[in-house]
Order: structure tokens, then sequence, then C-alpha cells
């Protein structure tokens, strides 16, 4: 590498920092270290000046002097608020912090607002060495997080992707094979009409799941509608009442978490339909919420709490330096039948 000075193999150091931000080397050591002193201004000056001379901590000599953060960290991008009643999210932090703390190693938790914020997150992270490696939630198309971590020289694990080999260690479990047995479902009850209320369209793991049921429709012979929504209750809630609005009204709707379809059940029980003899409904995701339903819903079902575990695992292997691979495999959600889907009115078994 080529730094600031000159130098074709010297590390960056705070001096060099210092100079490309024009600044005190005093001044760029309390920004590293979040101490008073300097101007937000002036901070993300030097935090700019990190990120482009690609300086990190000496792994090796921190190692040797015994000085890792004994911390994993995990930027959620997601407003606040769908956090606090999403199962899938609290069964998957209760497992990643099971399976830390019996190594002693602590959970980082923060919430930010999108992925320019979660970036700026990890450059603090690395450049104040608070965490010896992060989780990766919901990569989306051309997600620039995977490269700006190995860049960063930040231990980084994902969750999701879609199966193949990319720049950090992916925990993936297919989404899209889950959701070809749900669509193979419904087919078989002779629904012709699905709904689908859809996750985030940039995240591939959405994408994943749409394509799935638009590809299973396309050899079963349904006709699929996806509206896309976010993960909070009101647009789950939105996007059931425009399905419903359609002129041929589904006789299914399928949804991409238990909070929208226990938004949509409500919908579809103000509108007067009763579960499964008007409509059939089915969550992708499977929690305590789909299974106290009236009826119970069906839905994929996995063990959360037990993928938490695995990914905190995958990062701790990658921490200490042990070989892990590109693509560590999760078990497929399996389908569990419940009330909640039945065959269409009118139509022999």
């Amino acid at each position: 590498m080529t730094s600031s000075a000159g130098h074709p193999s010297r590390r960056p150091t705070i001096a060099d920092i210092a100079a490309h931000a024009g600044v005190s080397p005093t001044a760029v050591s309390f920004a590293l270290n979040d101490r008073p002193g300097v101007s937000a201004r002036t901070r993300t000056r030097i935090l700019a000046a990190v990120a482009e001379l690609g300086w990190r901590p000496n792994v090796a000599a921190r190692a040797l002097g015994g000085r890792r953060a004994d911390t994993v960290g995990l930027v959620v991008t997601r407003p606040a608020r769908t956090l606090g009643v999403e199962p899938f999210f609290a069964q998957l932090v209760s497992g990643l912090q099971a399976r830390l703390s019996a190594d002693l190693v602590a959970l980082q938790l923060l919430v930010v607002e999108d992925v320019s914020a979660e970036l700026d997150v990890y450059r603090r992270w690395a450049a104040e060495r608070r965490t010896d490696g992060v989780v990766v939630l919901d990569l989306e198309r051309d997600d620039p997080r995977p490269d700006e971590l190995v860049r960063m020289g930040l231990p980084a694990v994902l969750l999701s992707g879609d199966g193949t080999p990319g720049p950090v260690p992916a925990v993936f479990a297919d989404d899209h094979a889950a959701m070809t047995s749900l669509a193979e479902h419904l087919a078989a009850l002779g629904h012709v009409h699905v709904g689908h209320v859809g996750g985030v369209p940039a995240y591939v793991h959405s994408a994943r799941r749409a394509t799935a049921l638009h590809d299973a429709g396309a050899r079963l012979g349904l006709d699929i509608t996806t509206v896309p929504a976010d993960f909070s209750q009101d647009e789950a809630a939105a996007a059931t009442r425009a399905l419903l609005a359609r002129d041929e009204r589904p006789t299914a709707i399928v949804y991409d978490s238990d909070v929208a379809a226990l938004a949509g059940v409500t919908v579809l029980a103000e509108a007067g339909l009763d579960l499964p003899g008007d409509i059939s409904v089915a969550s992708f995701d499977d929690s305590e919420l789909v299974r106290l339903a009236h009826p119970p819903l069906t839905a994929m079902t996995r063990d959360t709490f037990e993928l938490g575990e695995l990914v905190a695992g995958t990062v701790l292997s990658l921490v200490r330096g042990e070989p892990v691979p590109d693509v560590v495999g999760a078990p497929t959600p399996v389908l569990t039948v419940r009330g909640s889907t039945g065959r269409v009115p009118g139509v022999a078994a």
C-alpha cells in the first residue's frame, strides 16, 4: 500500500491522518477515542481522512497486547419502532447474545437511519477499536457495505445474501426454496389469484422471495400480485387494502413477516372476510404471534434463536482467525400448515 507520505509499504499513522485532515495529532487522538475537545465538523473531517487513508488498528499488535475489545457490533438500519414488535429480530438478537456471552463477548447494538450512517458507525468503530467484528443485516442490491468493511479491515459476517461467495462470509438460508414450497401449498389448495405483501424491494432477501413466488406462479399457473411494504404495520395494512381493491380479489395472501401478516388479518376482519373460508393467509415468518392468532397462521418455520447462535459462532471464528467458509449454510425454513389456509370455495379436492 502507499501512504500519503509516499512510503510504499508503511501503514498510515495518526500523523498521516492529522496532515491529511489539516489538524493536530492530538485532535485526531481525541476524535478516534470519542473524547471532547474537537468540534463535530472537525471530527467528521478526521473520520473522512481515516476512511480515505484506509487506516485501521494493527490487529497483530492488539492481539499481542491483549487489547481485543471482546465486543461484536450490530448496526440495524430500520425504524426503531418496528424492531420493538418484531419477534424475528428479538429472537435473532437473543441467539447472538447467548452465543457471544458464552465466550464473555458483548453485543453492541445501534439503530441508524440509513446505510450511509451505518458505514459511518463502522468507520468510527474501526478507528476507535470498539469492536472485534460486526454482523451485517439486510444486504441490498449493489450494497457498498461488504467492500467497505473489507477496506476498513473490520471482520464482518453477513446474514442473508444470495448464496454466492462475496467479499465477506455469509450465513445463508434458502428463502427461494422456502417460498416455493409455500406457493406449491397454495396451488394444491386450488388458489389461482395470490396476493403478496412483500418486504423492502431493495433487500436481496425480499427480492428473492418475490422472485420465488413469481417463478412458482409461472410454473403452477398462479396469478401473483406483489405489493411491496416496509416492516411497519401501517404499510402492511395499506398493501392489504390495495390487494382487496383489485378487480380480481386474491383468494390467498402471503406476507413476508409475521407483523405484516397480523396487520393484514386485522384489515381482512374489518372487511368481513373469514379465514380460511373467504380468504387464506400465510406468513413467511413463524412466531408466537402467528401461532396465537385466530385461526393460527400457516407459516415457514425456523429456529431463529439457533440462527443467531450460528451467526455469532461464525463471527467469533472469523475474529480468531479460524477458517470460515464463504457461505455458511443455515437450515431452510419448512412449511407449517395451520388453520389460516384452506381450499378455495367451490374447488374440488
